[in-house]
């Protein structure tokens, strides 16, 4: 599929040359055949506030929400997360997806006021 994208793509921007098209032509057609088409599948279920909401909540500690645990769990979380009115429905799973999943980095150097 892609490979016949790619080769309609070349011969229409060959054509293009070929034709002197506008710069601002050719720019658009180099957009549009760059562009990501729709994809299948489910949209996102989570907005990216909710998700630092419950990433936030789970660098609480769990005693400060009157859990009776000492580190909080994906279970423990999702829970509190309803109870805070974050999100309407979530499942331990995707709890667990956004502490694991996150590509979360820090700088190599402090981020800190220096005196």
């Amino acid at each position: 599929m892609w490979r016949q994208r790619w080769l309609e793509a070349g011969e229409q921007l060959a054509t293009a040359e070929a034709e002197q098209v506008s710069d601002k032509r050719l720019r658009n057609m180099i957009e549009k055949i760059l562009s990501d088409e729709s994809r299948s599948g489910t949209p996102k279920f989570f907005k990216v506030e909710q998700v630092v909401q419950i990433v936030a909540l789970a660098c609480e500690d769990p005693k400060k929400s009157k859990r009776s645990v000492s580190h909080w769990t994906p279970s423990e979380l999702a829970q509190e997360a309803l109870e805070r009115g974050i999100v309407e429905k979530i499942s331990p799973r995707s709890v667990g997806r956004f502490l694991k999943g996150g590509d979360f980095t820090t700088s190599s150097s402090s981020l800190l006021v220096k005196r």
